[in-house]
């Protein structure tokens, strides 16, 4: 969710052109390498090391907030640091090593986002920790939707399996319409045409310069972040001790969750959403724990039993878990259907200019670009063997893993696929948005209604990951072939760096989310790693299967109302000048503290002040600087997570608790 806009932001920044197009772009394209040289061992070396780390980081923020900012920028500036600070060490030792072009870089981010792709969305926050025996608790063992033994504990065994059986098929769907996409459709996706033009610039001599600017301020900020990790963990003793739990506006405020947790990763995290984002999540948390919690826990006794406890979903935890879905689904409902018409009109007007069209006629064309993107072909016959064979393992194997998902739904959803991930894959071309999420949801409710009261649960959590997984990765795969499209990067060695990075991811994923679970309390809603989603999916698919019964007294008349909230506030930012909609918030991230709390959000507005006021007094460098110092932030707190870890474990716990309490009153 933050991607998109995030995303959007740092695109006006950048002037999209192409430093690549000069009077001897036709020397270049002929004397480029061949593509097997784009793929080297040094590059896959710090893939590896970037997609290990940005996979701790990612994970975190799924298991906290379930917020995840786009780090495809961060991953590029790094592969890059990583490469050039490799090159110098290797020549003061005395060894030449092979010059670090564009098109290593672009394979270098491409295999790294690839792994923490598998992090970010291979549903360890939402739809396979929905499986586990405390999100089933949690949703409530009297409910008859959520049916007794309908759960499946995490297991890296059963994971690294079924990510191995449904990430790649999404790799495939859409290898054949690569042509189509990005060449006769010129769809721009913004997000991959923006890391292209960063990749150019570094190597460039220019570009050079300011990638050491921003190495420089990433490292500085990194280093401090990660130390100050380290100095809060020895006051943070156990419980709601040190930093985190700092009563900033009092004690009353921090019983509400209003209060600043001096946490770098959301500062950071602030630093690259726009302002939008972070106020809109500051107006959820305001209108949620600041007005609509303490009135409806008034309501106790007369809306739901005074003997319940406040994390029974029928008590006040069903409020807050079904109107944030009534949020997400009005919001994902209206953006879905926005895409799909906006689709569906562009396809029309360009089928209908296309054949008037010549590039070679055209101002500027893009001759040369297509050239390479052409000249390495993929097979079509390769791509359609691959799906086909991944779609065999994956009927046989999903089925013995899930007996309540029918093996004749996942053919079904196999043979679906691939349209759907081209509608998906063109919208994203358009709008940035990747909507596989609620590709995913129509999933879950349809298999949770026609599959039963018994297997409902299971099955629609496991046919929102299927179908999620497959429609996202194709758009991925896409973003990173518009970027290799545009540094003049071999498509077969983005394929081959794609399966290479979420191989690595299918197995580095499992492994980061166990060392959370282990060393950590996931799950618990009073805790740090709250994983908020795991309970929303768990209760669409309950929703799924009972209906409108799972919801608690007068529940359901919220629901409508933030349900239409959504819609209406998205029509109206649509329909509104852009002086008015810019002021209204967007439903999606307004959502998100209704369940997690306001600390969160307050820490991102800290780093929207932090980038407001940089640009009042030097807009040329906060625009060069913030990316850079964001993710140092980000990368030196998630850094700190691998030896906490490590430490609580080993069952070292901090030295000291620093803890606020009231003033005993006389």
């Amino acid at each position: 969710m933050c991607e998109s806009v995030g995303v959007r932001r740092f695109h006006e920044k950048i002037e999209i052109e192409m430093s690549i197009r000069d009077e001897n772009e036709k020397v270049v394209v002929k004397r480029l390498p061949p593509w097997t040289t784009n793929i080297t061992c040094r590059g896959l070396v710090a893939s590896i090391v970037i997609g290990v780390v940005y996979s701790l980081i990612v994970m975190k923020l799924n298991l906290t907030t379930g917020l995840v900012p786009n780090l495809n920028v961060s991953a590029a500036l790094l592969g890059f640091v990583f490469i050039k600070t490799w090159t110098k060490l290797v020549h003061k030792s005395g060894f030449v090593t092979s010059p670090f072009t564009k098109q290593e870089n672009t394979i270098i981010q491409t295999c790294a986002v690839a792994c923490y792709s598998i992090a970010v969305g291979g549903g360890f926050g939402s739809y396979l920790l929905g499986l586990n025996k405390k999100t089933y608790q949690e949703a409530g063992v009297d409910v008859q939707g959520n049916s007794p033994g309908s759960y499946k504990e995490p297991g890296i065994g059963w994971m690294t399996g079924f990510l191995f059986v449904t990430s790649f098929v999404g790799l495939l769907a859409l290898v054949p319409l690569r042509k189509i996409m990005i060449i006769d459709y010129k769809l721009t996706y913004p997000s991959g045409t923006a890391t292209a033009v960063l990749i150019n610039k570094f190597h460039t001599p220019k570009g050079d310069k300011m990638a050491k600017k921003q190495v420089v301020g990433f490292i500085k900020l990194m280093s401090a972040s990660f130390v100050w990790a380290c100095f809060q963990w020895f006051y943070s003793g156990s419980g709601t001790c040190g930093f985190t739990y700092f009563p900033t506006f009092g004690l009353k405020a921090f019983k509400n969750s209003f209060y600043f947790d001096f946490s770098m990763t959301y500062i950071g995290s602030g630093m690259i959403c726009s302002h939008l984002v972070n106020l809109s999540l500051l107006a959820g948390a305001v209108l949620s724990y600041g007005l609509m919690w303490p009135l409806i826990e008034d309501q106790k006794g007369s809306w739901f039993p005074s003997s319940l406890p406040e994390s029974s979903m029928k008590s006040l935890n069903g409020y807050k878990v079904f109107i944030s879905i009534a949020l997400i689904l009005g919001d994902g409902l209206y953006n879905f259907l926005k895409i799909v018409v906006f689709t569906a009109r562009t396809i029309y007007l360009t089928s209908r200019k296309m054949p008037e069209t010549n590039d070679n006629d055209q101002p500027g064309n893009d001759s040369e670009l297509n050239e390479v993107f052409l000249r390495d072909s993929i097979p079509f016959w390769l791509a359609a063997t691959g799906y086909i064979m991944f779609s065999i393992v994956s009927i046989f194997v999903i089925p013995l893993m899930f007996p309540e998902l029918k093996w004749y739904y996942v053919v079904i959803a196999y043979i679906i696929a691939p349209s759907l991930g081209f509608c998906n894959a063109y919208g994203a071309g358009l709008t940035d948005m990747n909507m596989a999420y609620n590709y995913g949801k129509v999933a879950l409710f349809v298999l949770s209604a026609i599959s039963g009261k018994h297997d409902g649960v299971i099955a629609g959590l496991v046919g929102c990951g299927l179908i999620k997984s497959i429609v996202s990765l194709s758009s991925d795969l896409m973003h990173d072939l518009k970027t290799g499209h545009l540094t003049l990067t071999s498509p077969r060695s983005m394929l081959v760096s794609q399966a290479i990075g979420t191989t690595i991811g299918c197995v580095v994923a499992p492994l980061t989310f166990f060392l959370f679970y282990k060393a950590f309390d996931v799950g618990n809603p009073d805790g740090e790693y709250k994983a908020p989603y795991a309970i929303v999916y768990r209760n669409m698919a309950i929703l799924g299967v009972e209906g409108f019964s799972a919801l608690p007294s007068h529940c359901l008349q919220l629901c409508y109302m933030f349900f239409g909230f959504a819609m209406v506030a998205n029509l109206a930012r649509d329909v509104c000048p852009e002086k008015i909609g810019r002021l209204i918030p967007l439903p999606m991230a307004m959502a998100v503290p209704f369940l997690v709390g306001a600390y969160f959000a307050i820490d991102m507005c800290v780093g929207s002040l932090v980038v407001f006021i940089w640009h009042r007094v030097d807009k040329r460098k906060a625009s060069l600087m913030v990316p850079a110092v964001a993710s140092g932030l980000i990368c030196g707190d998630g850094l700190w997570i691998l030896p906490s870890s490590i430490l609580s474990l080993a069952r070292i716990n901090p030295p000291i608790c620093m803890n606020f309490v009231p003033t005993k009153t006389t």
